[in-house]
């Protein structure tokens, strides 16, 4: 077949009450090139440092996200976007007093095993 036709995301389960919808990727379509995920992140989130394996590109839509990469910090708003090279030591949170809402695209698709989280 030369298309997939997705209608509904598949809900990834996490700890911390964030919201991950897989639209496509490992998990939804069996595919281990992309993944694109939206995503709801409670006020005051935050997870641990990652190193990634995959390029992740982030699309703001409502709120906005603190990323940490190496010793910079960058405030990402609604309405912009951040590509971030696979290799890199980031780490997004919302430190914010509301939810935020992105999109996440990732080179080759997102997998727990090639994210690389600090403990």
């Amino acid at each position: 077949m030369s298309y997939t036709l997705v209608t509904q995301p598949s809900i990834i389960p996490v700890p911390d009450n964030k919201l991950i919808e897989e639209y496509v990727g490992h998990v939804n379509t069996k595919n281990p090139n992309l993944s694109v995920a939206h995503m709801i992140a409670p006020a005051f989130w935050t997870e641990p440092y990652q190193t990634p394996e995959f390029d992740e590109v982030t699309i703001m839509i409502r709120g906005k996200m603190m990323i940490e990469i190496g010793e910079e910090v960058l405030t990402l708003s609604a309405g912009e976007v951040i590509f971030i090279n696979k290799g890199t030591k980031v780490r997004y949170s919302n430190p914010f007093n509301e939810e935020n809402e992105y999109w996440a695209v990732c080179t080759p698709a997102f997998h727990p095993e090639q994210v690389h989280r600090e403990s």
